[in-house]
């Protein structure tokens, strides 16, 4: 099992930026904006030679435990508990704050080995913080520059001294690695305060992620690996509300909204959260498109359910299908999984929702078969003349799956009408249950040899 090491310290001393030096790889958004970090963000990193757990973590901040920045430090202390090794780290330029040394005694009574860390230690400005550092009692500070990547050598040496040699490998464990399980890759989005961040917490079984009711409180995209009641392995990135692009004005939330999009076009599955009292909204119909349009499967979470009066439930599903069907066409069938993330009424739902949808994704129709359900689906709807003459479609296989694309071939069946490329995708859609898929109809003309031209 891989070493946690978790990076600790007040706001705005460059802890992301360490985070995304250590990792070798862009993961947490870096801002000057004190506090942009909120969630713990976890990734896997070779550190001195070994393989670790890396947690960036929220500022450390003393405030009342309901506020923001209260919840914040909770979510760091728990880092803490967890962590195998703790890089304590303080600015170099700013010097030793009050704060740092709260905090140090903070992690003395914590009783975890501790390497200190002096950040912006380049240049003149940042020896006097490495001075002022030895008076923590965590021995020799490791003066750093994150942002140029300088004194890296010292704090992997340093790692290496801390954790200490790699346990050996016995055989079965090398061959667990080399097969090791891969997991599904879950994305969660929608509008902010939909109740994304609430969802995910109740999918962990913790209070991993920060919520609260001022919407745009998640920024970075969260990954956390779990199991689910069924012991399958899922990576789940929470994810920070999207809204308007006219309404994004402001550069980090600009990086929030960048960060948000790529993790929807890594996912395999999309779970798109509704907030139930206001579902399907422009900018909802917006995110689904965009799943849609880079071929994610998606499943519809209509969070807050409880709030829907029982007797207005029936009339609500109604209007959110007719919606769907007028808005989403390409989605037809969509699943979508009533529940309450706060109570935890129908979350048990959701996975199997997902999980279907997955399934559908991958699907791999046999040749035979659909050239069979072609046939009929010709002869049922005979294809449309174009020009005065009828379209001869010969036969249909499919390309790949995630998402399933087909391919039709015939003479001048680039000159399908859309209306009967429809009627085909939505055939395929009900006869080979893919309810939800985004599906993919390419269409390859035969030439004339004869034809002169």
């Amino acid at each position: 099992m891989r070493p946690v090491v978790a990076i600790i310290g007040r706001p705005n001393v460059g802890k992301s930026t360490l985070f995304n030096r250590l990792a070798r790889r862009r993961l947490a958004i870096v801002h000057d904006l004190p506090g942009v970090t909120r969630d713990r963000k976890e990734a896997e990193a070779e550190i001195g030679g070994r393989d670790v757990t890396l947690i960036d973590t929220a500022g450390l901040e003393e405030a009342p435990p309901e506020s923001i920045a209260g919840k914040m430090t909770q979510g760091s202390e728990r880092a803490v508990d967890e962590a195998d090794l703790v890089l304590f780290v303080i600015d170099g330029r700013a010097g030793l704050t009050p704060a740092d040394e709260h905090f140090a005694a903070w992690l003395r009574r914590k009783g975890r080995p501790v390497i200190l860390v002096v950040n912006k230690a380049e240049g003149r400005g940042g020896l006097a913080g490495v001075s002022e550092g030895y008076s923590l009692g965590f021995g020799d500070p490791i003066a750093v520059s994150a942002e140029h990547g300088e004194g890296f050598g010292d704090l992997h040496e340093a790692v290496a001294d801390a954790l200490g040699a790699a346990p050996a490998k016995d055989e079965a464990e090398e061959e667990g690695e080399a097969g090791a399980e891969r997991p599904l890759r879950l994305a969660i989005v929608g509008r902010p305060n939909a109740g994304k961040s609430t969802l995910v917490n109740r999918l962990l079984g913790e209070e991993r992620m920060l919520t609260g009711p001022e919407p745009g409180i998640t920024r970075d995209a969260i990954a956390s690996a779990w199991r689910d009641a069924e012991g399958r392995l899922v990576r789940l990135v929470d994810t920070a509300g999207l809204r308007k692009r006219a309404r994004v004005v402001e550069s980090l939330e600009r990086m929030s909204t960048g960060e948000t999009i790529q993790a929807l076009k890594e996912a395999e599955v999309v779970v798109l959260v509704l907030d139930a009292l206001a579902p399907m909204e422009g900018q909802d119909l917006s995110i689904a498109t965009l799943a849609e349009r880079e071929g994610r499967a998606i499943v519809l979470a209509l969070n807050k359910w409880d709030l829907v009066p029982p007797r207005e439930r029936d009339a609500a599903r109604r209007v959110l299908t007719d919606r769907l069907q007028t808005s989403l066409a390409q989605l037809r069938g969509i699943p979508i999984v009533p529940l309450s993330a706060l109570s935890g009424a129908g979350v048990e739902k959701l996975m199997p929702a997902i999980w279907k949808a997955y399934a559908a994704w991958n699907t791999r129709v046999p040749t035979g078969a659909l050239n069979r359900w072609f046939e009929g689906a010709i002869a049922r709807h005979p294809p449309p003349l174009v020009d005065g003459r009828r379209l001869k479609l010969r036969y249909i296989t499919q390309a790949k799956a995630r998402p399933p694309t087909f391919v039709i071939f015939g003479t001048r069946s680039e000159q399908l009408p859309d209306g009967y490329a429809r009627y085909l995708l939505n055939s395929i859609r009900e006869d080979f249950d893919m309810q939800g898929v985004p599906i993919r109809l390419n269409l390859r003309g035969t030439t004339n040899p004869y034809d002169a031209g």
